[in-house]
């Protein structure tokens, strides 16, 4: 084309065109004709028929030039050879047929770029072919298209096209093949395309499509081959599809179908491969499956298919591969799948089939690949498993199966991967293994096997990964393991191998990854660790390993993590460990490093997270290092660390975390470091820092903990504080901070610790201190403050901890503490404090050292005088003596009389008991215990306040009773629980039940719901608790418009806050307390989102003998799954419950069948990568109603989906308890080891809390 642009060419196809033009019409060319044919001049066919032709020359080539001169520059380079006025002469990719007209186009992969809009379709009526894939096409499909009216073949696919498929489309009745696959055309499938019967193939797969498949499309009956994977088609799959009787591939995978698989599928005889996989199919496998006797390839993986596998497969004899993976299918796996001789593949993994592996799995002889893994299979490995001697890959993994690896495994010499991980396998490694030559992945991750690592396993020389991490392998890694040279990725942690590191390991030259940790390895690391020159990831965390580093390990230019943390180095740490400027983790916490730190961290510009805690390293910290982009976490605490704090540290934009306590860091707080948004923590504790605290720290906006105690900072508390919403933490104690304690600290809501102590605070304590409604510890001692303590102080009832000792504070010690029934430990020595001491717990068991050197307070405490009785009092005293004597002789004159009454009474109390058999009267039903409170009073203030528990006020219905909010005279709401009348008629034992309400209400904590009590009365009986704004967790989930609002730092709060509560109640009450009853209904929220579990107690209240399951009647769903078989219910139960909260929380739904399905896998690892790792990715199975996570939201979602994942695990003594699990998430959340979105539930599985 680029040719024609130049003047004289294109004059000469101009003159050219012209003089042709005038031969073509004048009279000699019209005498010629007519000589030559002896016809009429005008009347001629012949004539007629030549001058069609070369009109459609001409216009045939206009239209292409035109097009191509649509296209972009390079694409018309590609077509040079399109020049002149006829397209049969050398146009490259354009056929003609006899009479010069167009009849195929095809220019595949030619890289064009461009569209399809200036493409005149109708100037092409001859045109059979157009093939123009694998280029770069954009733009809509023209309806123009539907002019090609003697096309038989149609391919688009490959290319860009946008937009809805036309539906002239259907006008091209004579269309054999039509492909339009891997485009980004969307809308619906148009019902004209069923028009076309003559179609062969009909390929639309790879777009985004959506709308149903036309039920029409059973019209296609010449239809061979129908793709339509990969696009987002919807509701079921038609019936007619049973119509389409010549189909031999239908591919309908990964789309939204849902609905059952028709019966009529069976009708299609000549289907040689089906695949519906990865979609919503539900129901059951169809028995008429078992008529498509020519199936080669079936898959049906990754829906919600239920019910066993059908008897009928077994006639589909000619079936080659069998995927069934990652639906719900149970049932145990027919016997009758020997009889599938020619199978190659058969995926059964990620269902929920039990019983054992059949022993006629050994009659597949052809068998090339087999994964029954996810599963709930039991008993042992069978033996038959030897007879597979063509099996590649073997996928067991995370079931429960149990004795030993049978030796027969060595005779699958062929076998490229073995997972056997997750599972309960004992005994040893069989020495079979060592036949194995051409395995190249092991992975026994997660059993109970014991013994020696076998000598064998070193005759597998092509194996790449080996995990025997999470066993009980005991005696020293064998030398001869420095044979598998091809070795790559070792996993041996977390078992009980001691003895030293072999130095044959150092010959695996190809290790990426050695993970070593959670051992009892001792002994030095050998100078050899500098041949390892490919590690990325290295190991050596918790073992007994001790001496310097060797100097070699500066030759690990590619590690990207090391661990050297709990063990007992010394000497210095490796220098040039950032050399090669990919370090991204360094870990060396609680050894016994000195010197200075590595100088290559200076420019380590890579790197995420940085511990050096507790060792003995020095050096000046605003000089040794530099700035770090992505730095996360950094903690060099309990070090000798000096010099100032760098300005530079405002310039970390990433770091959530800075730890620098107990070092010698001297100098001011710099301001900049309020320029680091994320931080969360930020811990100087027990260093010389002097100078103000900068009011720039109020930026801090995530910043929930703030430790500066024991330095000589001075000056005030900035009033900017307040704007520290998120803070929870905050200790300025042992400082030279002076003036007055700032009222905005009464803004910081969500604090838990407060203290103050050990600085020169005056002036009297602010009142806000009382809005602090969360605070859990409060320490205001050792300061000036005057006057009295503030009544408001009073509403602090989350508080455990008060000490406001040596000040100057006065007057009386304020009424409203009696109200602070969570106080635990209180100190108020050393001030000038008097009259009574609050009539609760915590006073009345406080030392006297608690309370001494104060003006005269009293009560009932050790070493205080009681407080004086009245003057009234004491005057009734003194009238005592006379008034005995008048008593006295009355009552010696009476005593007669009172034996006669005793008699005649003893004798109407045995004609009482006769005529009523009952074993109390209604009077003594009428008990009330409100904790604090005239209980009988507070009976009838709560029937009145809810209208003699009218449905009006109705908030929820428990198994137990039915709840009911109340406000009451003082405008105090509290719910209160209406027992149900069949629970109030258990309360048999009055006395026990009043003693448990008594344990219970006295529990404290900020995540329980308090209980104030209970009233007991012959006509109502009920609990009154406190009330909870927000209701339910439950409620929130199900509410999309509050789901949405619900977000991610919310809901790892609330998870949080469960776990806190649990612990509270397992390990803090005596004796335990277990819920038996976690669910997201019993799981309430405030107005801050703060978790609170609620009906603690109710279980224990009622049956507190129960222990069982057949007396207990928990939630379905929710309730651990040794408790259909042992009936014994313990604290584990509660760990499995709230595991499944967890996920119900993440999820924005209740887990339902992910469950079970995962459940056996709950603390498994793998490095193997089944099918549900390669097709779901843990941001598909979050609640999708709100954005994803980020940053550290994203870390705590993968740690607390790693964390309820333990919790399931089917064996009770596998979980984690709840202590752990608290511990665990009051810890900072571990950076997530790669991308979020590319996170998958393999990796979720790789390590979780055990």
């Amino acid at each position: 084309m680029t040719s024609l642009l130049h003047k004289p060419f294109s004059s000469f196809f101009l003159h050219l065109f012209v003089l042709l033009h005038m031969f073509y019409f004048s009279p000699f060319f019209a005498f010629a004709d007519h000589t030559s044919s002896a016809t009429p001049i005008f009347g001629t066919t012949a004539s007629a028929a030549k001058y069609k032709v070369a009109g459609g020359k001409i216009t045939e080539a206009e239209a292409l030039l035109k097009w191509k001169a649509s296209l972009d520059s390079q694409s018309q380079s590609l077509l040079s050879s399109w020049v002149g006025i006829n397209p049969c002469i050398n146009w490259i990719g354009i056929d003609c047929d006899n009479s010069g007209s167009v009849t195929n186009l095809t220019l595949q992969s030619f890289g064009l770029r461009g569209t399809l809009y200036d493409f005149n379709f109708s100037s092409f009526p001859n045109l059979l072919i157009l093939d123009l894939r694998q280029n770069s096409l954009s733009g809509t499909i023209p309806s123009q298209i539907g002019n090609l009216s003697k096309i038989i073949e149609l391919n688009l696919r490959d290319n860009e096209l946008t937009g809805s498929i036309p539906s002239e489309i259907g006008f091209l009745k004579s269309l054999s093949l039509l492909s339009l696959r891997e485009n980004k055309l969307s809308g619906f499938i148009p019902q004209e395309i069923c028009l076309l019967e003559t179609l062969n193939q009909l390929d639309l797969s790879i777009n985004v499509l959506s709308g149903r498949i036309p039920n029409s499309i059973g019209n296609l009956r010449n239809l061979s081959l129908l793709y339509l994977f990969r696009n987002q088609l919807s509701g079921p799959i038609p019936s007619s599809i049973g119509n389409l009787r010549n189909l031999s591939k239908l591919f309908l995978w990964r789309n939204k179908l849902s609905g059952f698989i028709p019966q009529e599928i069976g009708l299609l005889e000549s289907l040689n491969q089906l695949t519906l996989s990865s979609n919503i199919l539900t129901g059951g496998i169809p028995s008429t499956i078992g008529n498509l006797r020519n199936l080669s390839l079936l898959f049906l993986w990754g829906n919600k298919l239920s019910g066993s596998i059908p008897q009928e497969i077994m006639f589909l004899e000619s079936l080659n591969q069998l995927d069934l993976s990652y639906n719900i299918l149970t049932g145990e796996i027919p016997k009758f799948t020997g009889n599938l001789k020619d199978l190659s593949v058969l995926f059964l993994g990620g269902n929920k089939l039990s019983g054992s592996i059949p022993q006629e799995i050994g009659l597949l002889k052809s068998l090339n690949k087999l994964d029954l893994s996810n599963n709930v299979l039991t008993g042992g490995i069978p033996y038959s498993i030897g007879n597979l001697t063509s099996l590649s890959l073997l996928y067991l993994h995370r079931n429960q199966l149990s004795s030993s690896i049978p030796q027969e495994i060595g005779l699958l010499q062929s076998l490229n991967e073995l997972h056997l991980s997750g599972n309960i396998l004992t005994g040893e490694i069989p020495n079979s293994i060592g036949n194995l030559r051409n395995l190249s992945i092991l992975n026994l991750l997660d059993n109970k096997l014991s013994g020696f690592i076998p000598q064998e396993i070193e005759l597998l020389e092509s194996l790449n990964e080996l995990d025997l991490s999470s066993n009980i392998f005991t005696g020293e890694i064998p030398n001869s393991i420095g044979n598998l040279r091809n070795l790559s990725i070792l996993y041996l942690e977390s078992n009980k191998l001691s003895g030293p590191i072999p130095l044959s390991i150092w010959n695996m030259t190809m290790l990426t990854t050695l993970a070593l940790g959670q051992n009892n390895l001792s002994g030095y690391v050998p100078s050899e660790i500098g041949q390892l020159k490919s590690l990325e990831k290295l190991s050596f965390v918790k073992n007994k390993l001790h001496g310097p580093l060797p100097l070699e390990m500066n030759n690990l230019t590619h590690l990207k993590s090391l661990s050297l943390s709990d063990n007992e180095f010394t000497g210095y740490l490796p220098q040039e460990v950032c050399h090669g400027g990919v370090l991204e983790n360094l870990t060396a916490a609680n050894n016994y490093f000195s010197g200075s730190i590595p100088k290559s961290l200076k420019n380590c510009t890579s790197l995420h997270r940085l511990r050096f805690d507790r060792n003995q390293l020095t050096g000046n910290i605003s000089e040794d290092f530099g700035i770090y982009p992505h730095l996360d976490y950094v903690d060099l605490s309990y070090n000798n660390f000096y010099g100032k704090l760098s300005l530079k540290w405002g310039d970390y934009r990433n770091i959530t975390s800075l730890k620098i306590s107990n070092n010698n860091v001297s100098g001011e707080i710099p301001a900049e470091l309020g320029k680091a948004t994320q931080l969360q923590l930020i811990d100087l504790t027990s260093n010389h820092l002097e100078g103000t605290i900068p009011k720039e720290l109020g930026g801090l906006k995530l910043l929930y903990s703030l430790t500066l105690s024991n330095n000589r900072l001075s000056g005030g508390i900035p009033s900017d504080i307040k704007m520290l919403s998120s803070l929870k933490i905050l200790d300025l104690a042992s400082n030279s901070l002076s003036g007055s304690i700032p009222k905005q600290l009464g803004e910081c809501s969500n604090l838990l610790l407060l203290n103050l102590s050990d600085n020169k605070f005056t002036n009297s304590i602010p009142q806000e201190i009382g809005f602090l409604r969360s605070l859990q510890d409060l320490d205001l001692s050792c300061n000036f403050l005057v006057q009295e303590i503030p009544w408001q102080l009073g509403q602090l009832q989350m508080l455990e901890t008060l000490n406001v000792s040596h000040n100057m504070l006065s007057g009386l010690i304020p009424r409203s503490f009696k109200n602070l029934l969570s106080l635990t430990v209180v100190d108020i020595s050393s001030n000038k404090l008097q009259g009574p001491i609050p009539d609760i717990k915590a006073f009345h068991n406080a030392s006297f050292e608690a309370l001494r050197d104060n003006m005269g307070i009293c009560g009932n405490a050790s070493g205080l005088k009681p407080c004086n009785l009245p003057k009234s009092s004491r005057t009734v005293k003194r009238k005592s003596n006379k008034l005995v004597i008048l008593i006295v002789l009355p009552l010696l004159g009476s005593l007669l009389l009172v034996i006669v009454v005793i008699g005649a009474l003893f004798i109407l109390r045995q004609r009482a008991r006769k005529r009523k058999a009952e074993p109390e009267n209604e009077q003594d039903r009428n008990i009330f215990t409100i904790l604090g409170h005239d209980g009988k009073k507070l009976y009838e203030n709560i029937v009145e306040a809810t209208e003699e528990f009218n449905s009006n006020y109705c908030i929820g219905e428990g198994g137990y009773g039915t709840v009911y909010k109340a406000v009451m005279p003082t405008e105090q709401v509290v719910a209160v629980k209406k027992l149900h009348r069949s629970q109030a008629e258990k309360l048999s034992d009055f006395k026990a039940f009043e003693k448990e309400v008594c344990v219970l209400a006295n529990i404290r904590h900020r995540n329980i719901v308090k209980m104030y009590g209970f009233c007991s009365h012959a006509k109502h009986s009920f609990l009154v608790y406190e009330f909870i704004e927000r209701g339910s967790l439950r409620k929130i989930i199900t509410s999309e418009e509050q789901a949405i609002e619900f977000d991610w730092m919310k809901r790892l709060n609330v998870v949080k806050g469960m776990a806190g509560a649990l612990s509270y109640l397992h390990h803090s009450c005596s004796p335990p307390i277990i819920h038996r009853d976690i669910t997201s209904n019993n799981v309430l929220l405030d107005l801050e989102y703060e978790a609170h579990v609620s009906d603690f107690g109710t279980a224990r209240m009622l049956m507190p003998d129960s222990s069982n399951w057949t007396s207990f009647a928990g939630t379905f769903g929710y309730t651990a799954p040794e408790l259909a078989y042992t009936m014994k219910v313990t604290e584990k139960c509660d760990v499995y419950s709230f595991g499944v909260v967890t996920m119900e929380v993440m999820m924005g739904r209740h887990p339902g069948d992910l469950v079970s399905t995962l459940s056996s896998q709950a603390t498994s690892s793998s490095s193997s990568m089944p099918p549900i790792s390669q097709q779901t990715l843990l941001k598909d199975v979050l609640d999708q109603r709100i954005s994803l996570p980020k940053k550290r939201a994203a870390e705590g979602v993968v740690h607390i989906m790693k964390i309820a994942l333990a919790c399931l695990h089917p064996n009770p003594q596998s979980r984690p308890t709840m202590g752990r699990i608290s511990s665990e998430l009051a810890t900072n959340w571990p950076p997530l080891p790669k991308e979020f979105y590319t996170t998958s539930l393999e990796d979720i599985f790789s390590h979780t809390c055990s």
